[in-house]
């Protein structure tokens, strides 16, 4: 034994896992699972029989979460699939700039600045439309994978 001390890199995030094991019989309709890995919601699941040799399969058909692409995966019952730690967080809208980006306020009064706004054009246009009016708005943001985009809106009032 060496009286050595160990030096380690740290990261950012504690070293934890993005996914985590779930047996893929497991799996319901609108969980979500790592299919060519992406994090997708399961929008369909069928299990087909066991055959002559071997193990029932499971069919997923999943929804990428962030660019909306349809993926299909087929996998055995009992072997483990990834799954994604998907979370959800709200911000406070604070500003739009011109480059496509906005500025949101943490729960802790810090501003983060580096999501860009949503592609989808529906929310796209309220988001817009609803800061241009000068309206209090809440964002959710999804993050999954190391990705994070904004998914959906609040109106919480019109700014004082």
């Amino acid at each position: 034994m060496s009286d050595e001390e160990h030096h380690f890199e740290s990261k950012a995030d504690a070293g934890a896992s993005k996914t985590y094991p779930q047996q893929a019989g497991a799996i319901r309709k609108s969980g979500y699972i790592v299919i060519k890995n992406r994090p997708c919601k399961v929008v369909e699941v069928s299990t087909s029989k066991t055959g002559k040799h071997g193990h029932a399969k499971c069919h997923f058909v999943a929804i990428d979460i962030f660019n909306g692409k349809k993926l299909e995966d087929i996998v055995p019952s009992s072997h483990n699939c990834d799954v994604p730690h998907v979370n959800r967080t709200d911000y406070q809208l604070i500003d739009i700039s011109e480059d496509g980006f906005v500025s949101l306020l943490t729960d802790n009064g810090n501003t983060k600045d580096d999501l860009r706004l949503p592609t989808d054009d529906n929310l796209l246009t309220q988001i817009k439309d609803g800061f241009g009016e000068g309206k209090d708005l809440v964002v959710t943001v999804m993050s999954a994978m190391g990705e994070e985009q904004i998914c959906a809106l609040k109106d919480i009032g019109p700014k004082n």
